[in-house]
């Protein structure tokens, strides 16, 4: 069943191709590629209450939306480093957000170079590889393009990187670096760089659509990554005492030290406590500034995807949808990435492609190195020999599909496997000692708030998901 309906599939696109007039290359289907940076599954499709997300609710009810979807590394550097070569991490490779995919794994060939050499016409817009100037090197037919002021990392001594408008921020921002965590200004989207985004992606689209050559676009937005700046009325949208806190901002019971990171990152901001826990007070506002910029974000994809729609391009393009990890808001204590707990592992993931099934879930747990295999199958593109994920075009086909049983994680020494009940995972030292551990019981305890890792009635589990973790 599944070979008749993959040939039904590449008999659509094939009715799409036609020879390039000018050197031969047969069309395939457009790619349009989003990613968001640290967005959680904070989404109104995903079930989470009080968040306004229309445009992203609507692409999951025009596609298959993935609501067990996992990053390798929860960091923006390694994740993007490793879901653009489709190379797992390793102790040694993608273990940072300093992380380039060009060092970490030389020789190999990245998504979009790939594309590009199979006649795509490749872009770059915003934040795709973390290290836009060294990395995905010969991949782009264009020069990746960002706002101006946009630099890669905050410690670069040029440029704006955190985008405030406010002046109190610029202030702040020169002295300290840093700036409040948080803005709100009564501006136009594109004031802020997602905005900018937006537009330049849009005009791409009417300037792709216009060529005989198919395109592979990625828009890479900043927001809702720190600090939570976003348009005034996108705050507007939501009432701030209506907001509900972490309902669990405590340590999990026998967790061990190596999990928790507290406050990186956020405690570089103007007005954080170098020390947890974040008042109720500010917890809410900083939770509200999430909220904003996941709504102004929403928007700009908005625009995107009724321009493809304006364009009729949407009956040829493959639509994909990321975060690039999670993000904690408050769970545990934490107000970060960088850990091995769900929150900041699990990301969204749509795709919305012509001819496939829509407006379903799947529960599948599926990773995001299985991006590049899916990317090629539905684009009639050979697999490099590199590529350790799996197509996800057997459960776009059928949601309901048996999947993989586990999905595989790293942050700093810890090593994490999730299957379908269970997450566990394992610090070991550069030796291979095993220093650490974590079990939790999904069925039971979903919100990870006691591990059960060293209790005798769990050492037949831990050994079995610890051999998993070996074998991956």
């Amino acid at each position: 069943m599944r070979d008749l309906t993959l040939t039904l599939i590449l008999l659509f696109f094939t009715s799409f191709n036609h020879v390039h007039p000018e050197d031969g290359l047969k069309e395939k289907p457009n790619v349009l590629f989003i990613i968001i940076d640290d967005l959680r599954p904070q989404l109104a499709c995903y079930g989470a209450d009080g968040v306004i997300s229309p445009n992203i609710d609507q692409l999951a009810g025009e596609g298959v939306m993935f609501t067990r979807s996992y990053c390798q590394v929860p960091v923006c550097g390694a994740s993007r480093a490793s879901l653009l070569t489709g190379l797992r991490p390793t102790r040694e490779r993608f273990t940072s957000f300093k992380s380039v995919a060009d060092d970490d794994a030389p020789g190999i060939t990245g998504l979009p170079k790939h594309f590009k050499e199979h006649g795509y016409h490749t872009i770059s817009n915003g934040k795709v590889y973390h290290h836009y100037e060294k990395d995905g090197a010969g991949g782009w037919s264009e020069t990746p393009w960002h706002p101006n002021g946009w630099v890669e990392a905050p410690w670069y001594p040029k440029g704006n990187w955190a985008n405030y408008l406010k002046e109190e921020n610029l202030i702040l921002r020169d002295e300290f670096t840093y700036g409040h965590a948080y803005e709100s200004s009564d501006v136009l989207d594109n004031a802020y760089f997602d905005g900018a985004i937006a537009e330049k992606t849009i005009a791409d689209l009417q300037r792709m659509g216009e060529k005989e050559k198919s395109f592979f676009l990625v828009a890479g937005f900043r927001k809702p990554h720190l600090p939570f700046n976003a348009p005034k009325k996108y705050w507007d949208m939501y009432e701030r005492s209506e907001i509900d806190l972490a309902d669990n901002p405590f340590q999990p019971e026998n967790v061990p030290e190596a999990s928790l990171t507290y406050l990186w990152e956020l405690n570089n901001y103007v007005g954080i406590p170098k020390d947890p826990p974040i008042p109720d007070s500010l917890a809410r506002t900083l939770i509200h500034g999430y909220y904003a910029c996941v709504s102004y974000v929403d928007a700009q994809v908005g625009k995107i995807l009724a321009e493809l729609d304006r364009l009729s391009l949407r009956e040829n393009t493959i639509v994909l949808l990321i975060g690039d990890h999670g993000w904690h808001l408050g769970e545990h204590g934490l107000w970060s990435k960088f850990t091995n707990f769900e929150e900041s592992l699990r990301s969204p993931m749509i795709v919305s492609a012509p001819g496939l099934t829509a407006g379903q879930a799947s529960t599948g747990l599926v990773e995001f190195v299985d991006l590049y295999p899916t990317l090629c199958e539905l684009c009639g593109l050979p697999d490099p020999e590199h590529l350790d994920g799996t197509s996800l075009v057997p459960l776009l086909e059928d949601p309901n599909s048996r999947w993989e049983e586990a999905a595989f994680s790293r942050s700093r020494d810890g090593a994490s496997v999730k299957t379908d009940r269970y997450r566990y995972t394992e610090w070991t030292d550069d030796d291979g000692e095993m220093y650490a551990r974590m079990l939790y019981d999904h069925q039971v305890d979903p919100g990870e708030n006691k591990n059960i890792a060293e209790l005798p009635e769990s050492t037949q589990i831990v050994e079995e998901l610890s051999e998993m973790l070996k074998d991956d």
